[in-house]
């Protein structure tokens, strides 16, 4: 084993200076949307926009933005998608369409239904290696490249349809992982296809003195709901105490600094966190080093970006996009500034708005982060809070009051004009002190906030609950684990099933 860690360390190296600074030019842009447009233009949406015409013109990124709309999962779905579900042949991309992922979706709503083409998996493969290649920075002991990976994620059961197969993102991938790969990773196919999150983490907590963990990967209160109970069940001081040789947490889709102390008391000791974009749509970015503020964009990974500023000019007060905007491409962002992320891909997603805001914090390295949803913001008087406001005035409180507050949520009381919060720590905590100390921060980093708690928001409501008051509801409407995660702004629906659930729990 020690001689397979050396080698497997060797290639890694190798393949890291390969793929250093490759690919951040804004050329691979242009030649990524040129390959798409012509593989699709004798689709029937290549024929609708005239793609024969756009691949011939000299700025094909221009003559493509002039006539391709923007829309949404909806506008798409009932313009494009529910035909090429239903079978329809050559409709968005070459072919028909063999597979579809399930996204998680928010909390309350139907799973999307998101084409995976194999142009699409053979993407992921790419850009995973990649991030692997990306460890050689970290200096890490031969002994962590003979060790495996556990990927806590959905269900790797597929389920066939009359036209389709379709099931969790993660059970694709894992239906075309290379054999060579296969052997490194974690739970198995028997564990990944267990749906019911309970019986898995059972299955997983029974074999984990077996496997040799290298890195975990995986939403963050679901992998600590495992390692926990891993320590419990066996009497360990820590994480470490089974897996000496974990080393790398990847982590993603969340907001990683509220569960920072809960992680540190699992593991024991260091490890490095590794945030990585990743949704049903596409691998957008990884971080490529623990020191780096954002992740880094994928600019020849077969989709092209675009970026439409958040803001009043461009949406309306509900996160809808209006008539006139502006859409800017990789070689037009600016530093600082919040953008909805729109994306054309090799799976057939054309100008989609996938409903993230990113904020570039490096322009020239092409690194992003994760800001908040265009749904998920708080603007019932025009108080304009974004989820980036929301998660800093709550990670300040948790700062402040020295306690964790690993999960949080609230909603709009439009009959009353306020907001209702929701605060989950272990920790004493009254009500009331959370609620000034969150409202002053508030009203500290937004002016808009400040500004209109003054005279037309009236004073917020703030319970504090138990943090497994989230996992439960989580799993009273059948999304415990995977890649599931509460909603920090509930809508309407979300709101209703919630509130129904604190009633039952009599909280």
């Amino acid at each position: 084993m020690p001689i397979i860690g050396k080698l497997l360390k060797k290639t890694t190296e190798i393949s890291y200076k390969r793929n250093f600074n490759k690919g951040k030019e804004y050329t691979n842009q242009l030649k990524t949307l040129e390959k798409i447009v012509d593989k699709a233009k004798s689709t029937a949406f290549g024929q609708r926009y005239n793609f024969p015409e756009i691949i011939l013109q000299e700025d094909v990124a221009e003559a493509y933005q002039k006539v391709v709309p923007i829309t949404d999962y909806e506008e798409f779905y009932e313009e494009w998608l529910k035909d090429s579900i239903a079978g329809a042949k050559d409709h968005t991309w070459p072919g028909r369409i063999k597979h579809y992922a399930l996204s998680s979706g928010t909390t309350g709503s139907p799973s999307k239904r998101i084409p995976v083409t194999d142009e699409m998996i053979r993407s992921f493969q790419k850009t995973t290696m990649r991030q692997i290649s990306t460890l050689h920075e970290l200096d890490l002991p031969d002994t962590f490249y003979s060790a495996s990976i556990l990927a806590v994620g959905g269900s790797a059961k597929l389920t066939k349809k009359e036209t389709h197969i379709e099931g969790d993102l993660s059970g694709i991938l894992k239906k075309y992982t290379s054999f060579v790969v296969n052997p490194f990773t974690k739970p198995g196919n028997k564990i990944a296809k267990i749906k019911d999150w309970n019986k898995k983490m059972e299955q997983m907590v029974e074999k984990a003195p077996d496997w040799n963990i290298g890195i975990v990967a995986g939403v963050p209160s679901w992998c600590l709901m495992l390692m926990e109970r891993i320590i419990e069940r066996y009497e360990l001081k820590s994480i470490h105490d089974i897996w000496p040789n974990f080393q790398v947490y990847v982590h993603g889709g969340v907001f990683m600094q509220p569960y920072i102390p809960r992680l540190e008391k699992v593991i024991g000791q260091k490890v490095h966190l590794l945030d990585t974009y990743l949704a049903s749509e596409g691998y957008f970015a990884y971080q490529t080093s623990p020191e780096r503020e954002g992740m880094q964009l994928l600019l020849n990974n077969g989709i092209f970006y675009e970026f439409v500023p958040f803001n009043s000019d461009f949406f309306d007060e509900n996160g809808t996009v209006k008539d006139k905007f502006e859409a800017f491409n990789m070689s037009q962002v600016t530093e600082g500034v919040d953008y909805a992320m729109v994306i054309s891909t090799n799976a057939g997603l054309w100008r989609y708005m996938i409903g993230d805001l990113v904020r570039f914090v490096n322009v020239e390295e092409r690194e992003v982060k994760i800001v908040g949803r265009i749904k998920q913001f708080m603007s019932l008087v025009g108080e304009h809070l974004s989820l980036d406001n929301l998660n800093c005035a709550v990670q300040h409180a948790s700062e402040t009051e020295n306690i964790p507050i690993p999960e949080f949520c609230l909603y709009a009381d439009t009959d009353n004009q306020r907001h209702i919060w929701f605060i989950g720590t272990n920790e004493p905590m009254t009500d009331e002190r959370i609620k000034t100390v969150i409202d002053e921060e508030l009203k500290r980093i937004n002016d808009d906030y400040a500004g209109v708690r003054k005279y037309s928001l009236n004073e917020p409501v703030f319970k504090v609950v138990p943090v497994n008051t989230f996992y439960d509801f989580l799993a009273s409407i059948g999304k415990a684990g995977s890649q599931n995660k509460m909603p920090r702004v509930m809508n309407p629906q979300q709101t209703k099933q919630w509130n129904l659930f604190l009633k039952k729990k009599g909280l």
